[in-house]
């Protein structure tokens, strides 16, 4: 049985029984049509593969044997040991290692409710298994937590503490305090919010796991009742969250939250009254007054609460319904059109921006919202408009803005590589800016975002811009699941995900000659931890010094004549010679820091030194042929691989005497890449040592690259089902048993396809006044177009040349003259005719149409980025207008010759109805070389007399971002800011113009 089904059908049996519903319940998923806005570029199967495989990244405590994150190992496993309870599991907070536990349960409720709604969204992405356990992940964790009817351990860690330390979670030394809320000091934001999470997890798992199900219920209902008895915000409690995550917004919507997902949970009518009880606290004055200029998340749930009991009362046939519905209906506007004059900041590039910090998650968020209702509203125009917005929000995170990059670590073009998080980091030395680079790809971590402005930079110190967060991807990740549900169609997550990493050298000795004698030989070296795959404690490390004593014995002296001691040690011991090779003489020194913790957490802690003196006979001492001494220099110290390290008795770096010393290959040289069609063929010169090679791929140049191919024996490699007319950007590696070398010197190719004959192609036109307007269909392998003409039964005349578009205005015709058209593709290899169209251009009709046609300007300015004129048309007639036979046209000069992008951000009529497309005036006439027209799809319907169509809020861009200087524009006028009628605007009927005066 599909759960969301079940849930609600559990529902309206209860509301039955009552006799309480009256007809059917008005609930589902209703009218699913793809918007405008929505781009055909993402893979929202790989996106929310990635967004759940973020919160594996995040996991604390002993991790599973089926962990996915190389990088991560066991970590806070003495959790809750200072106050004798196992607080081991959970999720890290963001890039940090404190445990808060509102957003934490916050986070969880989402993503389980993003379960119950879009369940189908994950199965489809092949994901359910992965959302259901990383859900587990976390209510076991609060489980756990939960240790008494009326106690929760509310947080572990402390934040200024942890904070004030750069290094991963694995080698953590500081004390990480434990903070609950009992009877005596309650919280019921916490516990609220916590209940909430366990009741929407327990209809996730009710079907699967009816057990695990009914103890996360009766966890939630426990919490519940905590929460309501003992009253009071858990930050006056958990004093050290204040400045974190203080509870700003009280308790009161954490108590509807949570009764809601209770009531819906075990359908007792006794937690939906608490939950409207607690609404009526919302605000002074009744729920006219509920606040609408903010949305969900960690802190305030009115948002996503209103929705449930908007849903909820409505399948009841309860009077309450109305508030709850008006009120979410006046915040999802304010996102998207607005709400009584106000509407929420919007960027030049079309964010729905709230707020500088984590502007991405509010879109996020308030997307996921609006997904929700509008899977469950009738009013299609109300059904199509948050849609539309959630659609529009969620392709701008994914890459669809100005500077076309995705702000989602490890998926899409231009990704953040820089994020805030100190594991993905992978620093050794307390550093944001050691090593310059993250050592790990945090798949999937949405960053906070940009500015109003659509500015950003990808900086790891930025903590503002570039912040991730467990709550961060909540809504995000619902977001994704309908996403998918709506356009992932044939979309498949990353086979093999994730890729394994490169690992660098981890634990290692640097050293060099300090002193040197006749007799003595005095090394300085440096035990290095810099472990990252995962970070993990050096407490029984050791490195050796192995040396030749063959002429000492040649002396006639032994092994009893050679000493060694230590001038300087950090936690070291050093040993006298031992021998390992009698017959030739070998033996080793070892440098014992056994019990000495090295790890990287700093100076001090990731690297320990030792200055050791090997004295031995005056004139019988020669340290060159020592296995240890090799390429050891004077001055500063430098890796050594003759210096093996063992952890545990266990070599873990270096070469013994006796093995021949292996080395990572160097950089393959020559490196070619010839395209083909769809494919791309690489070669190169062989790398001495080397056993392998791998390929590696990027979309944009300087990478980040991915493996296309690796364990390549030989010296060619084809990159096969590639996209024509698509560049693609290569490097290839050498790898041999030591490691793999650094990155050959990039090569690009751009595969095009066989060189024949353009494709097919088909021309349409319409006549207008002086004028004929041509467009025709995309011929394949074409490299430019012809237009041409002929009068009856004449020669055809070239009239345009060189054309890359697909549409054309013959300006120079003549009214009442009949013309052929036929349109030429060309290429090297020839040319292709299309059909021929016959046209018969005329004058408009003397008298006024019956449509008016209305113009207003937002009143961004002459200069930007954007151009958003909004219209509305008006029948003054006596007939009704079938929409779809009608064509308004803004003229404007395109101020460059980058491609342009169109939008409609919101239309009364549906702007999943709206069609525009731009047609180049040529010649230019004026103030006018470009024209958008723009059209109505059949579901716009019919306009009756004296009917208008509302407004059309149209938005169009270059591709590449620049600014439009509108004071030149035809149709352009910024004193019009309220509908005006406008005659520098046009208007079409049945393809005759019936309003306005065209430049």
């Amino acid at each position: 049985m599909d759960m969301k089904q079940s849930w609600w059908r559990r529902i309206a049996i209860i509301a039955l029984s009552a006799g309480l519903l009256a007809g059917s319940l008005p609930v589902g998923t209703g009218l699913i049509g793809k918007a405008d806005a929505a781009a055909g570029t993402h893979n929202y199967a790989e996106a929310l593969q990635k967004a759940i495989y973020f919160y594996e990244t995040q996991r604390s405590g002993k991790l599973p044997a089926d962990n996915r994150v190389e990088w991560r190992g066991d970590s806070g496993l003495r959790d809750g040991s200072d106050v004798g309870v196992d607080l081991t599991g959970g999720w890290y907070d963001a890039g940090d290692h404190v445990k808060f536990g509102l957003p934490m349960a916050y986070s969880a409720t989402m993503l389980a409710w993003s379960v119950v709604e879009y369940r189908d969204g994950y199965e489809n992405a092949g994901q359910l298994e992965e959302i259901k356990d990383n859900i587990k992940w976390a209510t076991d964790y609060f489980m756990k937590a939960h240790t008494k009817p009326n106690e929760l351990w509310g947080q572990v860690g402390a934040g200024n503490t942890d904070h004030a330390w750069w290094g991963p979670a694995e080698v953590m030394q500081m004390n990480r305090p434990s903070f609950k809320i009992d009877a005596s000091c309650p919280g019921s934001d916490l516990a609220g919010e916590t209940a909430a999470a366990l009741a929407a997890a327990s209809i996730v798992f009710a079907d699967d796991e009816p057990e695990y199900s009914a103890k996360l219920l009766r966890h939630a209902k426990e919490l519940y009742s905590f929460a309501d008895t003992y009253r009071g915000k858990y930050s006056d409690c958990i004093t050290d969250a204040q400045s974190f995550y203080n509870s700003w917004s009280g308790y009161y919507d954490e108590l509807a939250w949570g009764g809601a997902w209770l009531y819906l949970a075990t359908n007792d009518s006794a937690y939906l009254s608490k939950a409207i009880a607690a609404t009526d606290q919302w605000a002074s004055g009744g729920s006219s007054n509920w606040p609408y200029t903010w949305t969900q998340g960690w802190d305030n749930k009115n948002y996503g609460a209103q929705i449930l009991l908007a849903r909820i009362t409505s399948s009841l046939n309860m009077p309450e319904a109305a508030r709850f519905i008006q009120s979410t209906e006046r915040n999802l506007d304010y996102w998207s059109v607005g709400t009584n004059g106000h509407r929420v900041k919007y960027t030049p590039g079309g964010l729905a921006w709230l707020d500088q910090w984590g502007s991405l998650r509010y879109a996020a968020n308030a997307s996921f919202i609006a997904f929700v209702y509008s899977d469950w509203v009738s009013d299609p125009v109300k059904k199509a408009r948050y849609q539309d917005f959630a659609v529009s929000q969620m392709d701008y995170i994914l890459g669809d803005n100005p500077r076309q990059s995705s702000y989602v670590v490890g998926y899409g073009q231009n990704a953040p590589q820089h994020p805030h998080h100190r594991t993905a980091h992978g620093s050794w030395a307390n550093s944001e800016s050691v090593p310059t680079s993250h050592r790990h790809i945090l798949y999937g971590a949405m960053v906070g975002g940009p500015n109003a402005s659509d500015q950003y930079t990808d900086d790891i110190g930025d903590y503002v811009s570039n912040e991730v967060a467990t709550d961060y991807n909540a809504g995000f990740t619902g977001a994704l699941a309908k996403m998918n549900l709506l356009f992932g169609q044939g979309h498949q997550p990353l086979a093999n995900f994730p890729a394994p990493e490169v690992k660098g050298d981890e634990i290692f000795v640097e050293a060099a000659i300090k002193a040197s004698g006749s007799n003595f030989t005095e090394i300085r070296a440096m035990l290095n931890n810099r472990s990252a795959w995962p970070a993990r404690m050096g407490d029984q490390l050791s490195f050796k010094y192995f040396l030749d004593l063959s002429e000492v014995y040649a002396a006639g002296r032994t092994v009893s004549d050679v000493n060694v001691t230590a001038s300087y040690a950090e936690g070291a011991t050093i040993s006298q010679p031992v021998v390992v090779d009698a017959s030739q003489h070998i033996y080793a020194i070892t440098a014992d820091f056994s019990g000495t913790k090295i790890y990287p957490g700093g100076e001090g802690h990731y690297r320990k030194e030792i200055q050791f003196r090997i004295s031995g006979p005056q004139g019988a001492w020669n340290p060159n042929n020592d296995h240890s001494f090799q390429n050891l220099g004077t001055g500063n110290v430098a890796k050594s691989a003759y210096l093996p390290v063992y952890d545990a008795g266990i070599r873990v770096y270096g070469q013994e005497p006796g093995i021949a010393l292996v080395t990572a290959p160097s950089v393959p040289a020559n490196v070619q890449a010839v395209a083909g069609s769809t494919q791309v063929a690489l070669t190169w010169t062989a790398v001495p040592g080397a056993t392998s090679y791998s390929v590696k791929r990027a979309p944009v140049t300087g990478g980040p690259y991915i493996s296309v191919a690796t364990g390549i024996n030989g010296l060619t490699h084809t990159d096969t089902g590639l996209t024509n007319g698509t560049t693609y950007y290569y490097v290839v590696t050498a790898v041999n048993s030591a490691g793999e070398s650094g990155n050959s010197v990039q090569v690009s190719a751009t595969p095009q396809a066989a060189t024949v004959v353009p494709g097919t192609l088909a021309l349409t036109g319409t006549a207008g006044n002086a004028q004929t307007n041509l467009s025709w269909t995309s011929s394949a392998g074409t490299a430019s177009y012809k237009v041409q003409r002929a009068l009856a039964g004449g020669a055809y005349t070239d009239v345009a040349t060189d054309l890359t578009t697909l549409t054309y205005t013959d300006a120079t015709a003549v009214n009442g003259t009949t013309y052929s058209y036929r349109i030429v593709a060309v290429n090297a290899a020839g040319q292709t005719l299309s059909n021929v169209v016959t046209l018969t251009p005329s004058a408009p009709p003397a008298t006024t149409g019956t449509l008016e046609f209305q113009y207003r300007t937002t009143g961004s300015g002459v200069s930007s980025n954007a151009v958003t004129p909004q219209f509305n048309v008006k029948n003054t007639g006596t007939q009704a207008v079938d929409l779809s036979t009608v064509k308004l046209r803004y003229y404007f000069t395109k101020d460059g010759s980058a491609d342009l992008s169109f939008w409609c951000d919101y239309a009364q009529v549906g702007a999943a109805n709206i069609e525009g497309r731009f047609v180049n005036v040529n010649p230019a006439k004026g103030t006018a070389d470009t024209y958008l027209e723009i059209s109505f799809k059949p579901g716009a319907g019919s306009l009756a007399p004296g009917a208008e169509t509302g407004v059309i809020q149209a938005r169009f861009s270059k591709t590449n971002w620049s600014n439009f200087d509108q004071s030149n524009d035809y149709s352009y006028d910024a004193t019009k800011t309220a509908f005006t009628a406008w005659n520098q605007v046009t208007g079409y009927q049945g393809g005759t113009q019936v309003w306005g005066i065209e430049p």
